[in-house]
C-alpha cells in the first residue's frame, strides 16, 4: 500500500449566498454539493448499434432527478461517440479539425435529448455550448452558468470545450474546474478502473482507489492524459463507476465506494 501523493483537498468556493440548497444536501448526508456528470456518448445508446435509446436517456434523467431534489448541484459534459466521433472520422481520411467539430455538434444532440428528458420529470435545465448556437442553446458562459446551479438548474455543457484535438473528458476537467465542482462522476458501462481488460482477463484487478500520478504512470486511460494532469493541477477527485447500475449516481454523492476513485491524497489499492 503506497502513499503516492498528498496534496491538501480542494478549496471550494460557494458564489453568492449560501442557500438552501446546500443545507438541504448536506443534512441528507450527500459528501458533495456541486458535482460534474461526466456522460459518454456510448451510454445513451444502451444495447443500439447508433444512435439514441429513449428509454435510456429516461432512465439516466430520473436518477439525476433524484440527485438534484435532493439540493445537489449537478452540472454535465457529455460525448458524442454514439453519433460521430471525431477521431474516427479523422481515421477514415477526413481532415481531424474538420471531424472534430461534427463530433461537437454531435455532443449537442445528445445534450438537448438528455434537457428534453429531464425538463419532462420537472427538472429545469439549461444547455450551454463552446460553439455558438443561439437558436436552441446559450453560449457558455461561467457566471451564468454557476448562477442555474445556484439555482437549481441542471446544466449540460455541449460542444466540449469549442476546439478540436480536445476530448470531451478534458472538457470535463476544464468545466469542472471553472465551476469550481468538487468531484467529477465518469459514468461508464463498466464499474471502475481495472489493470487490463476484464472482458479478456477474468482475473483483472479492480482499484478501490488510486493517484492522478498512478494513473498517468501506468497509462490506464480511464481519461485522457490532459484530463488527469488538469484535474491533478486543480485537485479534483474522479469518481468512475457503472452508470447502468440503479442508484449509483446517488450512491457517488454520498460518498459511497461504487466504483474507483481517483484523487491525490490516497493510497493505490
Amino acid at each position: 500500500m503506497a502513499q503516492l501523493e498528498t496534496l491538501e483537498p480542494r478549496a471550494v468556493i460557494v458564489w453568492g449566498e449560501t442557500n438552501s440548497q446546500e443545507h438541504k444536501s448536506r443534512s441528507m448526508g450527500m459528501k458533495y454539493r456541486r458535482v460534474l456528470l461526466k456522460v459518454s456518448g456510448e451510454a445513451l445508446m444502451g444495447k443500439l448499434s447508433y444512435g439514441i435509446d429513449p428509454a435510456v436517456v429516461q432512465d439516466i434523467a430520473a436518477e439525476i432527478a433524484e440527485v438534484v431534489r435532493d439540493g445537489i448541484q449537478l452540472a454535465m459534459v457529455v460525448g458524442g461517440g454514439n453519433i460521430f466521433r471525431g477521431i474516427k472520422g479523422a481515421a477514415a481520411g477526413m481532415d481531424r479539425a474538420t471531424a472534430d467539430y461534427i463530433g461537437m455538434i454531435a455532443t449537442v444532440m445528445n445534450a438537448m435529448t438528455l434537457q428534453d428528458a429531464l425538463e419532462q420529470m420537472g427538472i429545469p435545465t439549461r444547455v450551454q455550448t463552446a460553439i455558438s448556437m443561439q437558436e436552441v442553446a446559450e453560449p457558455y458562459i461561467r457566471r451564468r452558468a454557476i448562477r442555474h446551479l445556484e439555482k437549481g438548474r441542471v446544466v449540460i455543457f455541449g460542444a466540449g470545450s469549442g476546439n478540436p484535438f480536445f476530448t470531451t473528458d478534458t472538457t470535463a476537467a476544464l468545466r469542472a474546474a471553472e465551476i469550481d465542482a468538487e468531484v467529477i462522476f465518469k459514468a461508464t458501462k463498466v464499474d471502475g478502473i481495472y489493470d487490463s481488460d476484464p472482458q479478456i482477463n477474468p482475473q483483472a484487478h479492480r482499484y478501490q482507489t488510486l493517484t492522478y500520478g498512478y494513473v498517468l504512470a501506468q497509462d490506464l486511460r480511464v481519461m485522457d492524459s490532459t484530463a488527469i494532469a488538469l484535474c491533478k493541477e486543480n485537485n479534483i477527485p474522479i469518481m468512475v463507476f457503472d452508470l447502468t447500475v440503479r442508484d449509483n449516481i446517488q450512491r457517488a454523492v454520498k460518498g459511497e465506494s461504487v466504483g474507483t476513485f481517483v484523487g491525490g491524497f490516497c493510497e493505490v489499492s
